[in-house]
């Protein structure tokens, strides 16, 4: 067998695994650890996709372990990217050259698929980077927000250990650029397009071409493995040719004779090269026959598996999990999931979530398209959708009541959620999860003819991003949003992405984009003869105005805003206004006036139910207090928001109490508290650095100033 060897080099050896040349991208493979009721991964990751035979690539093998040998002697880390089109063995190849390198890389393997050629675009980098750090044992909690912090503490983490990188299907240099690891570690990228751009960064660039015939004929014998190919000379030559030496070609063709161990060779060639017709259809970079193929496989699967590889080519986003499949087929599908993993229709994911390969995917849609009238395929798509707006409804409802006031609009047929359970933390790491798959679904519904989802699903997010900081994520969808209630002409749903939309501007620093939305929405409340929302905005204009420093008008605004709010039946709002009052209050020094008004607004909003926004009073009220030096108040205000907080898996607040504590506990000499207290503040604050590093720096330089040093 060809490819084997790595001639002199001393990491040669030999590979064993399945005859597989390409055709199937693999997910992250995870191993747990189970503690009783929870799983920690461990800190060495082993993420690599199992070793592949190949064949004929001794000399591009060669070419890869020079590189690394050279870079390694040079003391520069070793990056290398592996091109050419679908199909044609990159990954393959890349694991190869990274399977026979782990023994000499004890620090584990790191993989990610990039998602070229994922119909929604390739992956982010922060989310790829944001895997690879929970990978190495950074918890959501302490997980930076930024990219470009991610990739620093990325960097970071990885500089001492010997790990090697595959960054599978990337897009663009610009994307890989953040996921490189420090240190001298090796990293092997895939790609469909060649990459001048990382050549600059000391990559080794290496294009791979289609397999000669003989090398195809020989990865076709050791897929079939049965003596068909050497009875047969001329008709496997016919077969990999109609392939044009695609390994993934040969491989699913192999595939499908090895099923059928009675079958001649010469039966595959003829259905191939009647199928020619259909492989137009799925050219992708010249490739004419992986459609076949795939055709081939298709009409293998019961009726049942058949239906649910079509159905969920329909699937916005590029992963999905189980609770939508079963959305979607209205049943129970572990069964046919399995059937379809084991037919490599189906990537597993891992955690019960799949994905299809992007050649797989573009055939299912097809497959659907032919054989779903189009009422049908509207009616799955509007299930999936339908599943993500109630799951993420509930988990609004659990996070924060309060918020959940405005209208949701479903299809005629019954909705099946995901089970969230009643816990704020696991219904935020759900909507953190879902996000992609529910960006997808908003930008999916104006053109499918769904635009109230649009800003409904935009709407039930506000709980994810205001406690976790998505700010970009934010921005785009309330843009989305208000776009559909526009062409609905809903100005109710206008106004509520407007101010939505406006809080997120504030989050990102955009404060005169900020106020302009929310005059705009004051505008259309007024217009409308809508005296509560327009009552509502004077709040959010204060906030805008609050941030660009211009108090006396936030107070103009608060003021107005705690007077008529009420009048016009919101006594909460009422609150919040009061709320704004004490923070611009205690901001301009006036101590006795911000006492009074956070007072006011911890008993009213106590009173509506709205225990979030009255922690958040207490806290404020504590400060008050520490301010006038009051002490005895304050630790049972703070404790108990403290409390409050916490259940909520509010971490910027409950950051911002244990601030107040910490200051509490230092008036009364209680050093060391105080330290424990600011610790935790800056724990929290990091983790939810997407809300500003201004307030961990200023943490840190508290306990600096405490401890006397420097505190990392």
């Amino acid at each position: 067998m060809r490819g084997q060897g790595h001639g002199h080099n001393e990491l040669s050896g030999t590979v064993h695994g399945s005859a597989v040349q390409a055709g199937t991208v693999y997910g992250g493979i995870h191993y747990r650890i189970e503690t009783g009721a929870e799983e920690q991964i461990p800190q060495i990751p082993w993420q690599l996709p199992p070793l592949v035979r190949i064949t004929d690539r001794t000399v591009e093998l060669d070419a890869l372990e020079r590189h690394r040998a050279r870079t390694a002697h040079e003391g520069y880390p070793a990056l290398a990217a592996v091109s050419g089109l679908g199909g044609v063995g990159k990954t393959a190849v890349a694991l190869t050259w990274l399977h026979a390198l782990s023994p000499h890389f004890p620090g584990g393997q790191l993989y990610a698929d990039l998602g070229a050629q994922s119909p929604n675009g390739p992956a982010a980098p922060d989310e790829v980077v944001g895997r690879f750090l929970r990978t190495l044992g950074v918890s959501a909690k302490q997980m930076p927000s930024a990219l470009a912090d991610r990739a620093a503490l990325y960097r970071s983490l990885t500089a001492s250990r010997r790990l090697v990188v595959l960054l599978d299907d990337a897009a663009t240099a610009a994307q890989v650029r953040p996921l490189l690891p420090g240190g001298q570690n090796v990293t092997a990228v895939t790609s469909r397009w060649r990459m001048p751009g990382l050549i600059v960064d000391g990559c080794y660039a290496l294009h791979l071409e289609p397999l000669a015939t003989e090398a195809a004929v020989e990865l076709l014998e050791i897929t079939l493995a049965d003596g068909r190919v050497a009875a047969e000379p001329d008709e496997a030559r016919a077969l990999v040719k109609l392939c044009a030496g695609l390994p993934l070609a040969v491989r699913v063709a192999g595939a499908r004779l090895a099923a059928r161990p009675r079958r001649e060779i010469t039966t595959m060639v003829r259905a191939l090269t009647e199928e020619r017709g259909r492989l137009e259809a799925l050219a992708i970079e010249g490739d004419h026959n992986v459609r076949a193929a795939l055709d081939l496989s298709y009409q293998g699967l019961p009726p049942e598996a058949a239906r649910l590889y079509r159905l969920m080519s329909l699937h916005p986003g590029s992963e999905f999990g189980t609770p939508v499949v079963r959305a979607t087929l209205a049943s129970d599908a572990a069964d046919v999931l399995d059937l379809l993993h084991d037919a490599n229709l189906l990537i597993d994911a891992g955690e019960e979530r799949y994905r299809f390969h992007d050649l797989v995917r573009l055939h299912a849609a097809s497959k659907a398209e032919e054989e779903e009238l189009p009422q049908e395929r509207v009616a799955a798509l509007r299930r999936m959708v339908d599943h993500y707006l109630a799951t993420a409804t509930r988990a609004e409802e659990i996070v924060d009541p309060q918020h959940r006031t405005m209208p949701r609009s479903y299809g005629a047929e019954p909705v099946i959620m995901a089970d969230l359970g009643d816990d704020a933390e696991g219904a935020l790491d759900w909507l953190e999860l879902e996000l992609p798959n529910l960006m997808a679904v908003i930008h999916r519904a104006r053109p499918a003819g769904f635009p109230a989802v649009a800003w409904q699903l935009a709407d039930a997010l506000w709980p994810l991003f205001l406690r976790r900081k998505f700010y970009d994520q934010w921005r785009a969808v309330h843009k989305e949003g208000l776009t559909a209630a526009e062409e609905l002409g809903d100005t109710a749903a206008q106004c509520r992405m407007l101010t939505s939309g406006g809080v997120g501007e504030l989050g990102l620093g955009s404060h005169e984009r900020a106020l302009e939305m929310f005059e705009r929405a004051a505008r259309t409340f007024h217009t409308s003869g809508n005296a509560l929302g327009y009552a509502r905005t004077l709040n959010y204009q204060g906030l805008a105005h609050q941030r660009l420093g211009q108090l006396d008008m936030a107070a103009e605004l608060f003021t107005r805003a705690a007077t008529e709010l009420p009048t016009c039946g919101d006594r909460r709002a009422g609150g919040l206004a009061r709320l704004n009052l004490a923070d611009v209050a205690l901001a301009r020094g006036l101590l006795e006036q911000a006492t009074t008004d956070a007072d006011a607004a911890y008993t009213t909003l106590r009173e509506a139910g709205d225990m979030y926004n009255a922690a958040r009073a207490a806290t404020l009220l504590g400060r008050a207090y520490l301010a006038r030096d009051l002490l005895d108040p304050v630790e049972d205000l703070l404790s108990t928001a403290l409390s409050t907080l916490r259940g909520m898996a509010a971490d910027y607040e409950t950051a911002r109490t244990l601030e107040s504590l910490a200051v509490l506990a230092e008036r009364r000499g209680q050093q060391d508290l105080a330290r424990d207290y600011y610790r935790e503040a800056l724990e929290l604050h990091s983790s939810v650095s997407r809300s500003g590093s201004a307030d961990a720096e200023a943490v840190r330089a508290q306990l600096a100033r405490l401890e006397g040093h420097a505190v990392d």
